[in-house]
């Protein structure tokens, strides 16, 4: 009885103990998936278990079976590939029927792939053991590893899957049937996308070879890595070529690697960013270099290299953002045609960083990738299309006006510069670079290559010209530069082009001729040299003299070591030696003496010929009164010592005027004017001497001398008016225009004429302030009445002197002028006298010109009283002559054929006639059947003041005022 007891409490705790066991097992038993037989496809991603590094042998519990047994399987690893990772998943067939299904595990998923060190696809599963009957059948699929497997009714099956990668993507139970048609399916999309994308490479590789342009071969290039990446991804890779297994992910990185610098070129070379900023350049062809090392480091490690380029992607897209919005923003049409396919690329790389993230989990995502990659090609192809064929109609009529001109520019002689701007190639005819004696084509290609060999400071110049032509895509090139030749001298060529536009309204080419204008520079720039020094010994002449010695002044009063010494200089009796010898004579010897002086020079100090005779030397070298006195005998002695000529010894002597700078002297003008008043007393004195400058000096002065004076003071104190002669038409009796004569009344002496104080005011220098008065008081007024009567077709003419001429800044003083005065160009008019015209013909005709581009008009006076040539009148850009009075007043028989001559004569020339004296009605009548136009004379208007003027244009204009 003990013994039952004992055995039947043993046999309660055996049960106890299994229930036990059978309820842990039970609680940690797989969920089996059950499948129906009108499931086609179950995704068991979410159903698997991963188990890592369990090693080659592998235990775990099955699904309950039908029984609701929970049962222990052991696996052991049969492939080498295998690296100690499982998978485990059930599957109940929960019909009645016998069930084939496949399992199927991607190699590569684009999905959840992740972003910076990617999982690029690989083979998944080695094998699967199922819990009972034998390891699956692996189907063959180059894409996937499928597994066909076979339920019976009613069973529950564990299976254990032998993982060759740690990462298992998807895994999908698929109907053989159904799988069969997706493949079928998935390969006709993928067929038809792979066909566009090869269309397209092989069109845009075609187009480049017809338009060899940058943009063309970076688009054909883009093209043929989005079909290189589309193969990959598409697998069809493995249908043209043998992959072995685990290269695909060395293909798959090197596809995203050239898609990622592709672009980077493509939106280089589209939007034409080195034309001349080179740091564009050298930055992307840094990134460029990055990405093919990066290309390298695929070799070794796939991921690196594609996750780099797909951050490369990225920021290849977002730096072209920034680009396209800066220069739509500037109107490049460039930028604004590629803003449709940019926003498509942003669009797709959203969509491809929501794939690879996992934001998006759909088995379409990505052959709908593929195909937006092939949409982004199609609208790129579209934009760059539009550039190979706009403007070719243009481009025929164009090219038949250039052979109709043809002749006419070889035969100028000018060169042919013609810059294809599409292809940013300058070609010159004949080669530019020949004639500077570098070697042929250097200034062929792009047209940054003519930015070495440029003057330094004509490079902005020139770069901002193209830039803004190329901006605003209209305007012309005219511009004037220096180039570098072989020898290291420059050479001036002036450049004239126009910009062709095309259809698109883009410039497509810069078309123009190229003049060697170097001996025209030189000659203006003797011109300029002569106009500030002396022609016969080339010192500076008294106008230089007097900007420099203002400019010592202006420094002498801050700095005590700057004293400077004015010495002027007179040849005594030296007429005696041009009467006697002959000016020839006369000028070798000034020649002599002006070598002499300036052998006594020191590098601060300066010389100067003041007049024939005269010269001025400014001595900033001596501070020490002794020194100074020795200079001044070194001087003396200098042009003492006897000049051999002809056989003849020639003695001369000199009057000496001497002053050295104190706070008391105001300007340069005053300073030289005292000592040009030691000068004249020492040659009272008799010559031959030196005379410092005392203040008692002042009080011996000529009467021109106060009148000089006196004309200073005026200036300052604005003692000067100005009266309008009015000009009238001889049609109507119409007042045209008026002459502005300056009027000057003294305080003591009265009114002073012109005569008197116009010679003192050009000798002393104060003609240019006056000529300034004149001009601004002039227009200053006649916009003034213009406010009052309304846009009447009036105009003022103003006298210009000699001074004023020779001025650089005439031209620059008339364009103020009229821009302060709010006057109409051509309402402004210069008069200059004929003789003036000709005392330099050659700066004259340079000031005119530039003058006559401002817009204003021209007058030419006293025509006929001068000794030019009519040969020159041709020359210069008048478009009014002024007959002189005296041929009015002529009673010879030949008057009327010569006064029909000039009118006849100048309006063949294209301007107009003014007569000036007219004192007879019938002289009136005379000249208006001659056809002169206009008349000035006191018979038809005396001179005026402004108010008189204001009161003659109201009874002359009534209906304006209203």
């Amino acid at each position: 009885m003990t013994n039952s007891l004992r055995i039947g409490r043993l046999l309660a705790i055996f049960l106890a103990a299994f229930a036990v066991f059978w309820t842990a097992s039970s609680a940690f038993a797989i969920e089996p998936i059950k499948i129906a037989r009108d499931d086609i496809a179950l995704d068991l991603s979410g159903a698997v278990e991963i188990y890592r590094n369990q090693g080659e042998n592998f235990q775990v519990s099955t699904a309950p079976g039908p029984d609701g047994i929970v049962r222990r399987i052991e696996v052991e690893a049969n492939d080498t590939r295998s690296g100690g990772d499982w998978a485990v998943f059930a599957l109940a067939n929960t019909t009645e029927q016998q069930l084939d299904r496949l399992i199927v595990a991607p190699h590569f998923r684009l999905v959840n792939s992740g972003l910076f060190w990617p999982d690029l696809g690989s083979s998944r599963i080695v094998a699967i053991t199922p819990s009972e009957g034998f390891s699956l059948d692996r189907q063959p699929s180059p894409d996937a590893d499928v597994f066909l497997v076979t339920l019976n009714p009613g069973a529950v099956v564990t299976f254990i899957a032998e993982l060759s990668s740690p990462k298992l993507p998807q895994v999908y139970l698929w109907d053989p049937v159904s799988y069969k048609d997706s493949v079928n399916s998935y390969t006709l999309f993928r067929g038809i996308i792979i066909g566009i994308a090869g269309l397209l490479a092989l069109f845009l590789t075609i187009l480049f070879v017809v338009k060899g342009t940058s943009m063309f071969p970076a688009t054909a290039a883009l093209s043929w890595a989005v079909l290189a990446y589309i193969c990959v991804d598409f697998g069809f890779l493995n249908k043209i070529m043998s992959i072995s297994p685990g290269s695909e992910q060395i293909w798959r990185a090197g596809t995203e690697v050239s898609l990622a610098a592709t672009l980077v070129v493509f939106l280089f070379a589209y939007l034409n960013l080195n034309r001349w900023h080179g740091h564009f350049s050298y930055g992307a062809l840094a990134w460029i270099l990055g990405l093919v090392l990066i290309a390298g480091v695929a070799v070794v490690d796939p991921a690196v290299a594609s996750g780099v380029a797909r951050l490369s992607f990225a920021a290849t897209a977002i730096s072209g953002i920034g680009l396209i919005v800066l220069l739509g923003i500037r109107g490049y049409d460039r930028a604004i045609m590629l803003i449709p396919s940019w926003v498509m690329v942003l669009i797709w790389l959203c969509g491809s960083w929501m794939a690879v993230t996992g934001l998006l989990d759909n088995d379409v995502v990505q052959p709908a990738l593929g195909g937006g990659l092939i949409l982004i090609i199609l609208l790129i192809g579209f934009t760059v299309m539009q550039h190979a064929f706009a403007g070719g109609a243009l481009h025929q009529g164009l090219f038949s006006d250039l052979e109709r001109q043809a002749l006419a520019v070889a035969g100028s002689g000018d060169i042919v510069w013609d810059w294809d701007v599409l292809r940013d190639r300058v070609v010159t005819r004949p080669d530019v670079s020949l004639q500077l004696g570098l070697p042929s084509n250097t200034l062929g290609g792009p047209a940054r290559n003519w930015l070495p060999v440029l003057h330094s400071d004509d490079r902005d110049t020139f770069r901002t010209t193209l830039d803004v032509v190329l901006e605003h895509r209209r305007g012309r090139v005219a511009q004037n530069f220096r180039l570098r030749g072989a020898d290291g001298h420059y050479h001036w060529f002036a450049l004239r082009a126009r910009p062709v536009v095309g259809s698109d309204g883009e410039v497509i080419r810069c078309v123009g001729t190229l003049l060697d204008i170097t001996e025209q520079k030189k000659a203006e720039e003797r011109l300029l040299h002569d106009a500030v020094h002396d022609n016969l010994t080339g010192l500076p002449n008294r106008e230089l003299f007097m900007n420099r010695l203002e400019a010592v002044l202006s420094i002498a009063k801050t700095e005590d070591n700057i004293r400077p010494t004015v010495f002027v200089i007179d040849i005594d009796r030296f007429k005696h030696v041009n009467d006697g010898l002959g000016i020839s004579a006369g000028d070798t010897i000034l020649l002599t003496i002006a070598r002499r002086l300036h052998r006594l020079l020191k590098p601060k100090d300066s010389l100067s010929r003041f007049a024939g005779d005269q010269f001025a030397l400014m001595l900033l070298s001596e501070q020490d009164p002794a020194r100074i006195a020795a200079v001044a005998d070194a001087i003396k002695q200098a042009i003492g010592s006897p000049i051999t000529f002809a056989k003849r010894e020639i003695v001369l002597t000199a009057s000496v005027g001497l002053i050295t700078w104190t706070p008391a002297q105001a300007s340069a003008d005053d300073m030289v004017k005292d000592a040009e008043l030691a000068m004249l007393q020492a040659k009272r004195f008799g010559g031959d001497r030196i005379e410092p400058f005392r203040p008692a000096f002042r009080s011996v002065g000529t009467d021109r001398l106060q009148l000089e004076s006196d004309l200073r003071r005026a200036v300052e104190r604005k003692e000067f008016t100005l009266a309008y002669q009015p000009i009238v038409r001889l049609e109507d009796r119409s007042v045209a225009g008026f002459e502005a004569l300056l009027r000057w009344e003294h305080p003591r002496r009265g009114m002073i004429p012109p005569a008197d104080f116009i010679p003192v005011a050009e000798s002393c220098g104060l003609i240019v302030q006056l000529g300034l008065f004149a001009m601004e008081r002039a227009a200053e007024d006649l916009a003034y009445w213009q406010k009052q009567i309304g846009d009447a077709p009036l105009s003022v003419s103003v006298n210009l002197s000699s001074r004023q001429l020779i001025r650089r800044d005439l031209v620059s003083d008339v364009r103020s002028v009229i821009a302060r005065a709010n006057l109409k160009a051509r309402c402004f008019r210069l008069e200059l006298t004929e003789s003036l015209v000709m005392d330099n013909p050659e700066q004259s005709a340079h000031v005119l010109n530039k003058l006559k581009q401002l817009g204003i008009g021209l007058s030419l006076d006293d025509f006929g009283t001068g000794y030019s040539s009519l040969s020159y009148l041709t020359r210069f850009p008048f478009d009014t002559i002024k007959i002189d009075k005296s041929f009015l007043d002529d009673s010879s028989p030949k008057r009327d054929v010569l006064l029909r001559s000039m009118v006849n004569m100048a309006h063949e020339l294209g301007m107009s006639v003014v007569a000036e004296g007219i004192s007879d009605e019938s002289d009136a009548l005379q000249l208006r059947q001659m056809g002169c136009e206009y008349v000035q004379s006191f018979m038809f208007g005396t001179p005026i003041n402004g108010d008189a003027v204001l009161k003659l244009l109201k009874e002359q204009y009534p209906l304006a005022q209203t």
